[in-house]
Parts: C-alpha cells; sequence; structure tokens
C-alpha cells in the first residue's frame, strides 16, 4: 500500500476511451496512466488503436468519429510523427521554425535582452533533443534534414512550448541500428527532464530498451500490460507471445543456390543534382551480382544509397552511369525505355505503399491490372489471379475490394507485394516494406517471400533494408557505408564475423538492442 502511495500523480489519464467510426469501434475501453518522467510504450498490429488512443491525448480524432469515455491531458501536449516533415513548414528555416516559438517565452523581459534569450532558448531545445551541430543546422530548410534531424526538430519545438507529455508515434520506423540507439538515447534524455514520454511501436527492442511501462493491444482493446521485464519473460496473453515469437525471423536454412546470373551490375556510379548545383555521387559500387533463385540482402544506415542503388536496378533514377545486365542482356537505363517485358522482369516494392496506389480504384482491380497489362492476361484470369495472390498475402476478397483508403499501412504493403508478384518477374526488389509493420505481420511476409524462392528457381530477390534480423532470410549480404559498397559475401559471413568496422558497429548495435540495453 505503502508503494501505491508513494506513485507520482499522473501526467494524463485516459479511462474506458471508445472511439467508433460507422458503428465499428476502433478503440474499445482502453484505460492509460501517464506519469512524468516515464515512457509508457503501446504495442500491438496495425491498426489496432495505438495511433488513435495516442492522439487522443492531443485531442485529436477521425474524422466522424464517436468518442466516449474520458481524456485528461495537459495543454500543449507535444506530438512527434512518424513523417515529421509533414509537419514542418518548407518555406521556412529551422530558425524561423523555432524563433517564433522562443520568442513567446520571453517577451516579459526586456527588449534588449529578448534577442539573446531567444537564441538560448532555442539552442537549448535543440541540445535537449540530441541535435549536435544544431548552429550549422538553423539556416538550413527541412528538406536539407535527415528524417532523423527533422524529427529532432520536431521534438525540439514540443520543448520550447514546454510540453509534459511527448507523443512519439514509430519514431524509429526505417532507421538503422545506429540511429535506433540514438534515437533512444533521445527519448531517455527527455524522459530524465521529467517529461513523460508516450512511445506507439511496431520495434520490441526499443520498446523493451526504453519503456517503463507497456500496453500491448489488439482489435482496439489493451489485451496485457506490464514492465517490459515482465512481458518478456513471462507474456500471459497469446498475442503477446505471438508478438515475441515473431520477433526474430529464422535464418534461411539453404545454401545459396548455384545457378547463372541473374542480374550483374558493373561500375555503378549514381548521382543526385541539388537544383542548378552540380552532381554529387551518391552510390558507387564496382560489382554486384545477383544469381537466380538467390535472396540479397542490401543494409546500411538511413541515407547510405540503399534505395539509390535499388532505383538504378529498375530504372526510376536515371542520373547514374553502369552496365545492368538481366539474363547476360543489357537493361534499357530508364523505365522509359524498356520494354514490356523488361518492365515485368524487374518489380519494385515501395515502400511507402500508400502513395504509390490509386486513391480512387479499388485495391484489387489495381492489383489484377498489373496482369493485364504487362503479361497480357485477360480481367477475368487476372482477378481470381489477383485474389489467391492477396488471399496467401493474408488480405481476403472482402479488404482487397476496398479503397487504399480504408486499409491499414500494412495491409496496402502486402497488396503492394501481390501486385508486383502479378507481373511473374525475374527479379523482385522490396524496399524496406517490412520497416513499419509488427512483427507478426512482419514474419508472416517474410515467410511468403521465403516460400516464392523455394518455389521459384527462376525468381532472385533484393531485400532493401535497415533490420539485421530481416537480412537473416538473405543467402549474401551487401552492406553500404555513405554511398560505398564496403562489404559484401555470405550472410552468416557478414553477420557472424564482419570484416569491415562499420558492420561490425552494426551488428554490436543491433545485439545490444536486443539485449535492452
Amino acid at each position: 500500500m505503502n508503494d501505491v502511495l508513494k506513485q507520482p500523480d499522473p501526467v494524463a489519464q485516459i479511462a474506458n476511451l471508445r472511439v467508433e467510426i460507422d458503428g465499428r469501434a476502433i478503440v474499445d475501453g482502453v484505460d492509460l496512466r501517464v506519469l512524468p518522467g516515464e515512457v509508457t510504450a503501446l504495442v500491438g498490429a496495425s491498426g489496432s488503436g495505438k495511433t488513435t488512443t495516442g492522439l487522443a491525448l492531443l485531442g485529436e480524432y477521425p474524422p466522424g468519429a464517436r468518442v466516449t469515455g474520458d481524456v485528461r491531458a495537459p495543454a500543449g501536449v507535444g506530438y512527434v510523427p512518424q513523417h515529421p516533415a509533414a509537419v514542418l513548414n518548407p518555406a521556412r528555416r529551422v530558425s524561423a521554425l523555432l524563433y517564433d516559438i522562443a520568442r513567446d517565452r520571453v517577451r516579459d523581459l526586456p527588449r534588449r535582452e529578448r534577442k539573446a534569450a531567444a537564441r538560448a532558448h532555442v539552442l537549448q531545445a535543440l541540445a535537449d533533443a540530441q541535435l549536435p551541430d544544431a548552429e550549422a543546422l538553423l539556416d538550413r530548410y527541412p528538406h536539407q534534414l535527415s528524417g532523423g534531424q527533422q524529427q529532432r526538430v520536431v521534438l525540439a519545438q514540443a520543448l520550447l512550448l514546454g510540453a509534459r507529455v511527448i507523443v512519439a508515434d514509430e519514431p524509429t520506423t526505417g532507421q538503422d541500428a545506429l540511429t535506433k540507439s540514438r534515437i533512444v538515447d533521445e527519448l531517455s534524455a527527455v524522459a530524465a527532464k521529467g517529461i513523460a514520454v508516450v512511445l506507439l511501436s511496431h520495434d520490441l527492442d526499443v520498446v523493451r530498451a526504453l519503456a517503463d511501462d507497456v500496453l500491448v493491444m489488439r482489435a482496439g482493446q489493451v489485451v496485457e500490460s506490464g514492465p517490459p521485464e515482465r512481458l518478456w519473460l513471462a507474456p500471459r496473453h497469446e498475442w503477446t507471445r505471438r508478438l515475441l515469437d515473431a520477433q526474430a525471423p529464422a535464418a534461411t536454412d539453404e545454401a545459396a543456390p548455384d545457378h547463372t546470373e541473374a542480374l550483374c551490375v558493373r561500375d555503378l556510379t549514381a548521382r543526385h543534382r541539388d537544383g542548378g548545383r552540380d552532381a554529387t555521387v551518391a552510390v558507387r559500387v564496382p560489382e554486384l551480382t545477383l544469381r537466380a533463385g538467390e535472396c540479397l540482402a542490401v543494409v546500411g544506415r538511413s541515407g547510405s544509397g540503399k534505395s539509390t542503388l535499388a532505383r538504378c536496378l529498375a530504372g526510376l533514377h536515371r542520373d547514374h552511369s553502369a552496365e545492368i545486365l538481366l539474363d547476360g542482356r543489357a537493361l534499357p537505363r530508364s523505365l522509359r525505355q524498356r520494354d514490356r517485358e523488361q518492365l515485368a522482369a524487374v518489380q519494385y516494392v515501395f515502400q511507402d505503399a500508400r502513395a504509390a496506389f490509386d486513391e480512387y480504384r479499388p485495391v484489387l482491380a489495381q492489383v489484377a491490372r498489373t496482369a493485364v497489362r504487362l503479361r497480357g492476361v485477360d480481367e477475368r484470369t487476372a482477378r481470381a489471379e489477383a485474389l489467391a495472390t492477396l488471399s496467401r498475402l493474408g488480405l481476403p476478397e472482402e479488404l482487397a475490394g476496398r479503397r487504399p483508403a480504408r486499409l491499414s499501412g500494412g495491409e496496402l504493403q502486402r497488396a503492394a507485394l501481390a501486385r508486383a508478384l502479378l507481373a511473374h518477374p525475374r527479379v523482385l526488389i522490396c524496399d524496406e516494406i517490412t520497416s513499419g509493420l509488427d512483427t507478426v505481420t512482419r514474419r508472416g511476409i517474410l515467410d511468403v517471400l521465403a516460400g516464392l524462392l523455394r518455389d521459384r528457381d527462376d525468381l532472385s530477390l533484393v531485400l532493401i533494408t535497415h533490420d539485421l534480423d530481416t537480412a537473416r532470410l538473405a543467402h549474401r549480404i551487401a552492406v553500404l557505408d555513405a554511398g560505398e559498397l564496403v562489404e559484401q559475401g555470405p550472410a552468416d559471413q557478414v553477420l557472424g564475423a564482419p570484416r569491415h568496422p562499420f558492420t561490425a558497429s552494426l551488428t554490436e548495435t543491433t545485439a545490444r538492442l536486443a539485449a535492452g540495453t
């Protein structure tokens, strides 16, 4: 009883929250206590109600929602979204974004002291957000910052506003282990200042390393809660056990196939151009090969050039020089120059699945269209094949018949994968397609990819990923750092005995996060 009495009062609290849309509960009976200086994590599958619960602390709900229950939160709850660029004004420099807030905090000071005081507040907020070289970043626009830097600028805005609660929505999605570790340090530093952090995340390693309390959600309800130490050692609910069991995909148990080369890249140099400025080299790869039936994982930190390399292979990045051969025949550099057979042979699945779909047409029709356009299949056959493929990926006809806006991000990612598979590709390029998914859904998609490689010895897979556990699916791994290919080889060799210092740092940090340290 004395321990209970010593607990601090919650800085925010939710009681029996229910959020309905069109008579369907997307959050049902959720209770949440947010304590100062602690990190409370909400975990669960896509569509489980995590984001709806987190946004309730800001007083924000989906359009047309019917809300019951009690939500008590202080004014000015800070929100760090998964895609921070969406909340930063692209036309204003970082200094302008932050000084506008800081000036309100110093308006009672004498005029001659305000400028220096506002600057001090801005620099302190950036330091508290763990943003190094803050002075150099103040004159930049948001598009000139990396995703991690944008995220910390948004956090600095919340700190300047005096937020007592920060809601961080999937802050590590699409990030490598080194960046994840920095984000853990960043949010730990915020909590150490007495600010409550509500973490919405699929990343169980980060949750284990950071959270004081974890709520496991499924279908809008909290099915289990407790400290991470107890949940990881003795989960009580079946869904919690499934999330934990699916956390680390099993490595492939098959040796790399000894087949002919499906795809060969030689002397690749890709460039980026910024307006009228000279081009800068983004990726340089002397040689990379992919054999028929093989999975090659390309790993590296955010901004290392992984996606640029993949886009060159798919003909989506034209500003490059290279010899790219498919089955020994040269591939045109640009997608527009490739014929129908070449378009079908190399398929690309984007990380942002929602942006890859027409919002006005049913998903099923868009998936089936691939077989019609690239393989000449009649519409009835294409629809039947699309339904079968979507079903295998866990997307039933009832969901596939909806428009993209009515599907979750994970559901749309499965639809995007199905659409690419309907082309019957020789090379399938998957760009971070599991980065925003819960462990169960991720494991399901990786199992499907492994099954495809077993069933089709003419299919090759290029897996772009920041996640070394996901990379274990591969036969071989290529490591990029700062646009350079620094290491490549069999997966067990690269992950078990890395030769390059950067690869070693990735594997060591991944192991440390998995251990919750």
